[in-house]
């Protein structure tokens, strides 16, 4: 195969854009179309940086049906700007089996532990799956429920139940992960392969939206259980049994509370950021953690159309671009970070609440990215010098902003234009936005220490003279925004144990991913790492 890098195309784009950049390389080797066989993009991205001259970058790939002699001399001028292209291929190995021991268990069917069961699956080791929520068709119908009534079921929500918390999000599938074995192409090939569109396999910033993911972790669980994989959901991990250091069995509870207790010496822990109650029967079980920093803040929502125009330029209509993202980051006077987290374009803030009496946000959009507002989180990096050193304060702060929030908003999402929040009066004015699910207008100023909101002030000041209008009368705030990232890390070896045999912390909630697809290849490499510990 042969690749060629930095082709453009200017917006907006008329007809089949394969098409147009055949012609382009078709034209550049002094070749005619027909000698180019398996043609294919391989990167596509969007160069916004001069609004008087936005255009696409791609980069593709190819054959061509020619002798080898003339592709060398292809290949040896430099004007042509060819290169071989020879990209590493990733396949799960296939064929090991357990060969009678006890199968493998994972808790939680999130990426993490998707992905881990398609790799234990593929090697013939059936893996049992269990998932403290629903089924993602009764988990739909609990969400939706939740969002009109405010009815929460602590146990299947935005958090919990198949497909993990990243299910309900912007479904942005960009890591920052360094992939020399082609792990994130199979991942990508994967959503493919189950429904995904063909376009997150070629876009730099590759989304594929709630309502895609949805119907893409169904068609993978159906599979995985034509091969072997069993599903057990509203089946939560109480807390693992130990023996001398190994891992004997686990303990669980039924959707009817009752508790029972399976023999296991394999047990991959992908449970997420937010099982809080797991978090500490782990450590009453003797797994050794210890806490981290993450970082917490507020939604932004501004119009779509506000972001757009100031990313692309007035005429960004006529150019039928994507709605526009942005990444923005600041350094305070007190020498705290304040950045933008999980932008989502065209999307909408929703409630992510998993505990009664609490209450945090998240951003989520569709494929078509189109509600017309756009939002982000707004957090300021947090540590042990905001909120104690002790090994779960990381955790209990978090608890303590939800509960304000819970308490702001009467149960709905307490919101606040960004302006009232700035003047600290304590009466905000209404609110007239579409880009948030059910919300109260609220005081924003009594929900994080003084020291955070000055941070985030003058942050967001700053951010306004990147973004005009981004600190104006149209920024609307909506908190708070505490699930960013795990507050505890559980430490494991080269063979992903942590200090019990046969326990795989693994995924965000043991604090190795940030997404995603970090937290499915971290599934892959933790299942990985199994298979040669059973063999």
């Amino acid at each position: 195969m042969l690749r060629i890098d930095n082709l453009k195309l200017k917006p907006p784009i008329e007809g089949d854009e394969k098409d147009a950049l055949l012609k382009k390389v078709s034209k550049k080797l002094n070749l005619k179309p027909v000698f180019f066989r398996n043609f294919k993009i391989i990167r596509r991205s969007l160069d916004a940086r001069k609004k008087n001259n936005i255009f696409y970058v791609y980069s593709v790939c190819f054959s061509l049906f020619l002798p080898e002699q003339d592709i060398e001399a292809l290949l040896k001028n430099k004007k042509n700007d060819l290169k071989l292209y020879d990209p590493a291929i990733y396949e799960p190995e296939k064929g090991f089996k357990h060969q009678g021991k006890l199968r493998p268990v994972i808790a939680g069917c999130g990426p993490a532990g998707l992905f881990a069961a398609l790799v234990l699956t593929r090697a013939g080791f059936d893996p049992l799956i269990i998932e403290r929520g629903a089924s993602m068709e009764e988990r739909i119908a609990l969400t939706e429920e939740f969002k009109l009534t405010g009815k929460l079921d602590p146990e299947t929500n935005i958090q919990f139940g198949e497909g993990g918390a990243g299910t309900f999000s912007d479904g942005k599938l960009f890591s920052h992960l360094h992939d020399r074995k082609g792990t994130m192409d199979f991942i990508l090939r994967t959503f493919v392969k189950y429904g995904a569109d063909e376009d997150i396999l070629y876009d730099a910033k590759p989304h594929i939206g709630t309502d895609v993911l949805r119907k893409v972790i169904v068609n993978m669980r159906e599979d995985l259980k034509s091969m072997g994989a069993e599903f057990r959901f509203k089946t939560a991990l109480v807390k693992p049994l130990a023996c001398g250091g190994k891992l004997s069995g686990i303990c669980l509870r039924d959707k009817e509370g009752r508790l029972s207790e399976l023999e296991c010496r394999s047990l991959i822990l992908a449970t997420g950021h937010s099982s809080r109650d797991t978090f500490l029967n782990l450590h009453d079980s003797g797994v050794h953690m210890e806490s981290k920093p993450f970082a917490a803040g507020f939604r932004f929502i501004h119009p779509q159309a506000l972001i757009d125009e100031a990313q692309y330029g007035v005429d960004y209509a006529l150019l039928k671009l994507p709605p526009a993202d942005y990444k923005l980051v600041y350094h305070a006077k007190s020498g705290r970070a304040v950045y933008s987290f999980c932008m989502c374009p065209g999307g909408i803030v929703i409630n992510a609440s998993s505990v009664k009496g609490s209450l945090a946000v998240n951003g989520m959009s569709l494929k078509a990215r189109d509600s017309g507002y756009a939002n982000s989180a707004i957090v300021a990096a947090v540590d042990e010098s905001d909120y104690g050193s002790g090994l779960f304060d990381g955790m209990l702060f978090q608890e303590m902003l939800e509960k304000k929030a819970f308490e702001a908003g009467a149960g709905k999402i307490p919101a606040e234009r960004f302006v009232d929040f700035e003047k600290n009066t304590g009466l905000p004015d209404n609110i007239k936005t579409e880009g948030i699910w059910p919300y109260r207008v609220s005081d924003m100023s009594a929900l994080y220490p003084e020291n955070i909101n000055t941070d985030i002030k003058e942050a967001v000041k700053y951010f306004g003279s990147i973004i005009k209008g981004f600190d104006g009368s149209e920024a609307v705030m909506a908190g708070v925004e505490t699930r960013t990232s795990s507050p505890l890390r559980i430490p494991r070896n080269e063979r992903s144990e942590c200090n019990i045999k046969g326990l795989y912390p693994c995924g965000e909630g043991a604090g190795y991913a940030g997404g995603i697809t970090s937290a499915a290849a971290d599934g892959m490499k933790v299942a990985n790492n199994l298979i040669m510990n059973y063999n």
